[in-house]
């Protein structure tokens, strides 16, 4: 008879505990202690302690600039006051806001920005600046009054017409994103 043949069926072999067993049950107690623990990042740049800022006044950027174009106003505007609402939780009030921005589109302007060898134009610039004074009721250290500009250029051989509307929204969210950036991003 061989010793298999011995061995009763129901008895089981010992088996060698494995050193690895400790260390899965830590992993496990690890994960499952991470898994608990969340860690919110946002990326969107807004840096603000919302325990003392909650809400934002933002006031009519009226359009003061010599050269005019219509639409200007509304749709700087429209995407100031939108910047705040997607990415802050600040609640936007009429007045007495915690952060408060007023100013004015300050310059429009359309330069000659190279001249072709026959003398004419060859690029055009077009230039917009905006004039913001920002006030931090929260902690006046932050308060400032500056100007934001932002440039575009196209073909001489383009009517403006053309190519107005795409460029001037191109400036108004390059300055607004200038706007978001100094006001409560920090940066």
């Amino acid at each position: 008879m061989t010793n298999d043949a011995m061995t009763p069926q129901h008895v089981r072999k010992p088996v060698a505990r494995s050193v690895a067993t400790p260390c899965r049950l830590l992993v496990a107690a690890l994960a499952l202690l991470l898994a608990s623990c969340t860690i919110q990042y946002r990326f969107n740049g807004a840096s603000i302690n919302y325990n003392e800022v909650k809400s934002i006044t933002i006031e009519n950027f009226a359009n003061r600039a010599l050269f005019q174009w219509g639409p200007m106003e509304s749709m700087f505007n429209l995407s100031l006051t939108d910047i705040y609402a997607r990415q802050t939780k600040l609640k936007q009030v009429s007045r007495n806001g915690d952060l408060i921005l007023k100013g004015e589109i300050s310059s429009y302007d359309q330069l000659n920005k190279s001249v072709s060898s026959d003398g004419y134009s060859a690029m055009m610039q077009l230039k917009m600046t905006v004039k913001v004074t920002y006030e931090n009721t929260t902690n006046h250290t932050e308060d400032f009054e500056k100007s934001f500009s932002a440039t575009r250029e196209f073909d001489a051989t383009q009517q403006l017409n053309d190519v107005q509307e795409e460029l001037v929204q191109q400036m108004i969210n390059e300055i607004v994103e200038q706007i978001f950036n100094a006001t409560v991003a920090n940066w």
